[in-house]
């Protein structure tokens, strides 16, 4: 049972701005936003499984309506909530469960658009594996070279050094990472178009192209419009031993002039330029506004600057960015002609050569209606991919990843 200090009596009535609920694989996330702190009290109930979430002093229509309509039939822990009034001052939401869950409930600062925040997650027991869900989802197809595949073949070799050189003769695992999700939306453009929903609909895409590569499969970090924190997404990547790490998102400035697509990697020694720093930093703050759960920060693994293992990894991650800019320039115009570097929260995986790149300005009228096609999705996609599977034939991964033995 969790449970919070006694609640306070006579409060004046608290009207509850929004409820949003949003399910995920991994855990579902309940948040209701307020103008001022929310006092509640979490209780867990068995047999059967069920939570009850207590708000002392709230307006009992604002939670009421909050909560209309709001659960997915599909959501994989919560089966059923309702809404009541428990006794005067109180308004009681009960969630009728799938599973026996380890819920997890904080309270977050007014940050950007939003208000007083409170976050109920619901974790199951068993905590979601992404390796299993890979390999359930995948077709485990292996092909003796990258050069035999037909229409989306790599580049030929263009030397006889490089015709010497072997090709990937395994499965190669790609981390997709659509940038943002669920409570952070990332930028949004004059139509109304947001970040998140733009980089997932490309990831998915880049996602259907790399499946169907005889020897190459991708994993989508998020797969649906929720949050995850930024270590979490680095960890995802790690659990599955991805080859490489791909973070999609679409840039943004104050002023709508700004165009182009740019690719970024990880800094040993502070950011390229000044530009770059501040994207970086932008980029960070994702935890801040979408939530980050303080409690389960130790769960993910600290890496430092001071990793010996990173050099190797932004060597890697340049030469994969460059690879992926080059294809791009064929098209959108480039926003910055080169790789750029900076202390991007979401590529520091040791092992994994990581790259983020930014599709196009969403703050830009003209780019923005260009996210939104379909085609132009497609080409960007497309143009990620040729630069992923340039980079392997030059540098294959030669070690046997213990998930591609898996038959």
């Amino acid at each position: 049972m969790l449970a919070q200090p006694a609640l306070a009596a006579d409060a004046p009535a608290e009207p509850v701005r929004a409820v949003r609920i949003w399910p995920a694989p991994e855990y579902t996330r309940v948040t209701l936003e307020s103008g001022e702190p929310l006092r509640h009290r979490l209780v867990t109930l068995k047999d059967p499984e069920r939570l009850v979430l207590d708000l002392e002093g709230v307006e009992f229509p604002s939670v009421q309506e909050g909560f209309a309509g709001k659960l997915s039939p599909d959501d994989s822990y919560v089966a059923n909530l309702r809404v009541g009034r428990f006794k005067p001052g109180v308004v009681r939401v009960v969630l009728d469960l799938k599973t026996e869950v380890k819920p997890q409930i904080f309270t977050l600062a007014p940050i950007g658009e939003y208000g007083h925040r409170l976050v109920l997650d619901i974790y199951p027991t068993q905590p979601f594996d992404p390796i299993l869900a890979l390999l359930q989802k995948s077709e485990l197809k292996m092909a003796p070279s990258l050069g035999e595949s037909s229409e989306a073949a790599p580049k030929p070799p263009r030397s006889a050094e490089e015709r010497d050189k072997p090709a990937a003769s395994r499965l190669v695992t790609i981390a997709l990472d659509a940038g943002h999700g669920g409570e952070d939306p990332g930028a949004r453009g004059r139509r109304g178009t947001y970040e998140k929903t733009v980089t997932m609909t490309i990831a998915r895409k880049l996602k259907a192209l790399i499946d169907a590569e005889p020897n190459m499969r991708a994993l989508l970090i998020r797969d649906g419009d929720y949050f995850i924190e930024l270590g979490a997404r680095v960890e995802k990547a790690r659990l599955v031993k991805a080859d490489l790490f791909v973070s999609v998102h679409a840039d943004a400035f104050v002023k709508p002039h700004a165009r182009g697509s740019s690719v970024f990697a990880l800094s040993e020694r502070g950011a390229t330029s000044t530009a770059a720093q501040q994207l970086a930093k932008e980029a960070n703050l994702a935890d801040l506004i979408g939530g980050a759960n303080n409690r389960r920060k130790d769960r993910y693994v600290d890496m430092t600057l001071t990793d010996l293992r990173l050099t190797a990894q932004i060597s890697d991650s340049l030469k994969l960015g460059r690879a992926v800019l080059g294809e791009l320039s064929g098209v959108n115009s480039l926003h910055r002609g080169r790789v750029e570097q900076a202390g991007f929260a979401v590529l520091k995986a040791p092992e994994i050569p990581s790259i983020l790149v930014e599709t196009a300005f969403i703050s830009n009228p003209e780019e923005e209606q260009r996210l939104n096609d379909t085609a132009y999705q497609e080409k960007i996609a497309r143009a990620i991919l040729r630069g992923v599977k340039a980079y392997i034939w030059k540098n294959p991964p030669l070690t046997p990843a213990t998930l591609a033995a898996i038959r």
